[in-house]
This record gives structure tokens, C-alpha cells and sequence, in this order.
């Protein structure tokens, strides 16, 4: 048995999808009991699983050969991961494929600060394990631009004119299915880009053809990025974090590119064009 926490985010759904598509049937993990009773309704195996609730990981747990742990971000996440691990190796589990971040085993960054230790727990827990490491999703053009996009034509980042080599959750999804169904990918850490690295301004140029409208990429200042974050709900702590993701990507490495969605799923990674097509209706 699989049991996929994160469930109802962007990752998970596409996980749920891919494992689905392998005839694949896991208990997927939600924090509320809304979205455990709409997914048992809709005839998954659901629980409700909360990281800062120890109750809730044995029961979750039972049965489980393999976990994908995703966790939610916000302060406290390395503790909570950590707990997960934990009960995971108490509860028998065999392999836990974890998400992390791209070029967490640097450190040189907040996200990195934040999933290098939890991996670090994962390593000296036992169990066969799996990191996978994605560079920035192209769904969040949707996720957190679509509505300027929409109402604007333009979007707007602090990332100045750095490329970045995103990938589609389809493909990260595609290489965690693998990692948890198949053997061969114990101890490896993947780090995980799309086909290619690409700024802002070309990706607004691909929108633009794309949707046929103009759509704008308004490089904007750290400050003005976070007022925008924080005023948008966005806690503190992680608009900080965001920011200082974007200076990361301004000194260049975010635009490295990898081979290792082919490698694992023998398919090429989805490229930005793709995946402006497939979501045209959302960002139009």
C-alpha cells in the first residue's frame, strides 16, 4: 500500500493521477475531514492525516509500504516532516520517496534550509529512500499568475531576466510514481528540471503566441514583491522565503537543466510551450 500525503495540492493530484493510470490505488492523506470525506465519496481510500497531530500518522500509516511525503511549508515544517519519518519507520514502512527542492544539498537558499535537514532525517531513519528535487512548476503561471494574467495581460516577479529550467508536475509526477512502485531508485537524489531554461520576458513571449493576446512579464523590485505577497495573505515567513528564491534564481542557478525525467521515465520532459497549450483556457 501507498500512501500519498499531500493529496489534494498540485504534486499530489498529479501523482494521483499517474498512479491511477498504472491501475495503482493508494490511501491518500488530507488534513481535513472535509476533503477525507469528498475523496472517500469519490471512492479513494482516504484519512485524515495532520503532521502536527501524532494521533493521526499511526492509523494513516497502517499497512503502508510506501509513503510520498509531501509536506505543507510554513514554520514548524522540518519538526512535522521529521514526525513523519518517525512514525513511518516505527509503522514498517519500506520507502518513502520524499518532495524537496531544487539544490537542497547546497543549502544556499530558505526552501533548501528547510528540506535538507528533513532530508537528512530520512537518511539516517532505515528506510529505502528517494529525493526528488524539481526546479520551479510551471503550474504556478496558473497557481499564482493566472489572474493577472487574465485581467492584465502581464505578470509580475522579482526574478529580474534570470532563466529558469521549470518543470510540469506531470513529469515530477511521472518519476514519483516510478520511485514508489519500482526498484532502482532507492539512495538517489534527482534533481528535476523541464527541457530547457527560459526567462520571464520569453515565457511572456510564448503566452503571448500562445493565447493569442499580449501577455507582459513586469520584472519588479524584492520590496514590492513581498507587499504584493504579504497583501495577498501570504504570510511573512514565506514571502521571505519566496523572495530569497528569487535571488537565487537572479545569480544564475536556477538555470541549469537535467536529464533525469528521461532518465527514470524514459520521456522526454514537458516543455513550457506544452503546457501553455494544455492550460490556455485557464490562463486566457
Amino acid at each position: 500500500m501507498i500512501l500519498v500525503t499531500g493529496a489534494g495540492g498540485t504534486v499530489g493530484g498529479a501523482l494521483l493521477d499517474e498512479l491511477k493510470s498504472m491501475g495503482v490505488k493508494p490511501r491518500v492523506a488530507h488534513r481535513s475531514s472535509d476533503k477525507a470525506e469528498r475523496a472517500k465519496a469519490a471512492g479513494h481510500d482516504a484519512v485524515i492525516l495532520d503532521f502536527a497531530k501524532p494521533e493521526t500518522l499511526r492509523p494513516a500509516l497502517d499497512g503502508v509500504d510506501a509513503v510520498f511525503l509531501l509536506g505543507s511549508g510554513g514554520a514548524g515544517q522540518i519538526e512535522a516532516e521529521i514526525r513523519v519519518v518517525e512514525a513511518a519507520r516505527a509503522a514498517g514502512v519500506k520507502r518513502l520517496v520524499k518532495l524537496s527542492v531544487w539544490g537542497a544539498g547546497d543549502e544556499a537558499y530558505s526552501f533548501a534550509k528547510i528540506h535538507r535537514p528533513i532530508e537528512r532525517a530520512v537518511e539516517a531513519s532505515g528506510l529505502a529512500w528517494t529525493f526528488l528535487r524539481p526546479n520551479g512548476f510551471m503550474q504556478n503561471f496558473v497557481t499564482y499568475m493566472a489572474d493577472s494574467i487574465r485581467a492584465q495581460g502581464a505578470f509580475y516577479l522579482p526574478a529580474a531576466d534570470a532563466k529558469i529550467s521549470h518543470i510540469d508536475v506531470r513529469d515530477i509526477a511521472r518519476v514519483a510514481a516510478l520511485a514508489l512502485t519500482t526498484s532502482g531508485h532507492e539512495g538517489k537524489a534527482y534533481e528535476l528540471s523541464g527541457p530547457s531554461a527560459f526567462s520571464y520576458g520569453e515565457a511572456a513571449d510564448i503566452l503571448t503566441r500562445v493565447l493569442g493576446k499580449e501577455v507582459r512579464y513586469v520584472a519588479v523590485s524584492d520590496e514590492a514583491a513581498k507587499a504584493g505577497m504579504v497583501a495577498g495573505g501570504i504570510p511573512d515567513l514565506y514571502a521571505d522565503a519566496m523572495i530569497d528564491l528569487n535571488r537565487l534564481y537572479r545569480s544564475g542557478a536556477g538555470a541549469g537543466v537535467t536529464s533525469a525525467v528521461k532518465d527514470v521515465t524514459g520521456r522526454e520532459p514537458i516543455g513550457f510551450e506544452r503546457f501553455a497549450q494544455d492550460h490556455a483556457a485557464a490562463l486566457r
